[in-house]
């Protein structure tokens, strides 16, 4: 899966033709059982982050109070209902993506955002750290007006940071969020289940190059 990986994203004429119908995956959060796919309680909102592996990226985001919801899938692509495999091959577009439904009234965006920006490095492109392909690459998918100028705003506050540190541009993507394909049962919450399992991120492996003081 690592070797040969095309670092360009495909096209619609070069992109595997996926299939109609989602693939199977779990019906609950195996952390908390909340239903995995809804419906949500009023109020609650919805954002998508990609910061390379999305295992050790969802542990992230399930462990913070206010976030009711985690789930891990293949976002900002071509290929419809994408397959695991089909993702790693680089020909579907999509990156590993992590959903993350939230009360704003006990964490803020702001505070999400923060977790995303000084959880990985945002300057690799398409890879973080040994994973190397289209489907690591960085990006915060958004919901709303109001999440994007937050998201904008704070990518070049903590570009600032950066510069200072003597590294190059961000390279995250900041996009209206594409459909969410939700990955197999397998991949749900997987370091709940395998605690043990590898984890690129939030663990031992790739974290953020800065430690600034950019406040949420």
């Amino acid at each position: 899966m690592f070797f040969r990986k095309p670092m360009e994203l495909p096209t619609a004429a070069t992109a595997l033709p996926g299939r109609p119908n989602p693939i199977p995956t779990a019906q609950r959060h195996f952390v908390n059982g909340q239903a995995l796919k809804g419906p949500y309680a009023e109020g609650l909102e919805t954002a998508y982050f990609a910061m390379g592996c999305f295992w050790g990226v969802e542990r992230i985001f399930w462990q913070v109070p206010g976030v009711v919801v985690t789930a891990v899938g293949y976002q900002q692509g071509i290929t419809p209902n994408p397959t695991y495999e089909e993702t790693c091959s680089g020909r579907t577009g999509h990156t590993e993506s992590v959903m993350v439904v939230f009360d704003p009234k006990v964490v803020s965006f702001a505070g999400l955002l923060k977790l995303f920006w000084e959880g990985h490095d945002p300057t690799q492109g398409m890879r973080q750290g040994n994973d190397i392909g289209t489907q690591y690459r960085s990006g915060v998918y958004v919901t709303s007006d109001a999440q994007l100028s937050a998201t904008e705003a704070s990518r070049a506050a903590y570009q600032v940071e950066l510069g200072k540190q003597g590294y190059g541009q961000i390279t995250s993507e900041i996009a209206q969020a594409g459909p969410f394909y939700f990955a197999e049962d397998y991949h749900q919450q997987y370091l709940a289940k395998n605690p043990n399992g590898y984890c690129g991120i939030g663990g031992t492996g790739v974290s953020c190059p800065i430690g600034v003081g950019v406040t949420a």
